[in-house]
């Protein structure tokens, strides 16, 4: 069974999706959880389920190359196959990403390749999106490589954008469909079943 680690910054409600997926159809062990600083929900929430836990915050590892070259030793001596970035806010430099080539993936809140890159996360991208007056938004799960949110695209889902939306409103409702997506990929990847190609990405 292949193992993964979780990547979080935040409360980690896609985190959770991925465990609670987990336990009603057993597909990966998930070996840690990763968190950018102390006391932010992620940890709780793999306390809760008995997940193991490192943080490898800014104030410890003040030094970014030296974070990852720690990052990667301990990826290696707990055998993780994959790296699933679940609200995963630090920069990750192009050594790391090429040591795990293929192996990291993403989940962003919107359709990319619109409102994504840098400066784009949490609430800016639905605010970006309803400033910008678009219909139409959602959540992609994609390969991480050295452009930020600019990998190969596993899987997309559109949410409708409604004319009395809020940032938090759409934010909400794309949430719901980053907690089904998410987890979809990540047993998919898991199994085997997700083959890339370049920037072509065909899940069996």
């Amino acid at each position: 069974m292949k193992r993964i680690a979780v990547f979080a910054s935040g409360g980690g409600t896609d985190f959770q999706s991925i465990i609670d997926a987990n336990e009603k159809d057993k597909f990966c062990e998930i070996s840690c959880l990763i968190a950018s600083k102390e006391g932010i929900g992620a940890i709780e929430r793999a306390q809760k389920h008995g997940i193991k836990t490192a943080v490898f915050s800014k104030s410890r590892y003040p030094d970014i190359d030296e974070l990852y070259k720690e990052l990667t030793y301990l990826l290696n001596i707990n055998r993780v196959d994959y790296i699933v970035l679940a609200g995963w806010l630090k920069i990750i430099p192009e050594s790391f990403i090429k040591t795990f080539e293929d192996r990291i993936i993403n989940i962003h809140p919107s359709l990319i390749p619109a409102f994504c890159g840098a400066g784009f996360y949490g609430l800016k991208v639905h605010k970006a999106v309803i400033d910008y007056g678009a219909k139409v938004s959602g959540c992609t799960v994609h390969f991480v490589n050295e452009v930020p949110d600019g990998g190969a695209i596993i899987a997309q889902t559109a949410v409708n954008v409604e004319d009395s939306d809020t940032p938090e409103s759409l934010q909400a409702r794309i949430l719901q469909e980053e907690h089904r997506l998410l987890p979809y990929c990540v047993k998919k990847l898991c199994e085997g079943k997700i083959i890339k190609n370049g920037r072509t990405v065909t899940v069996l």
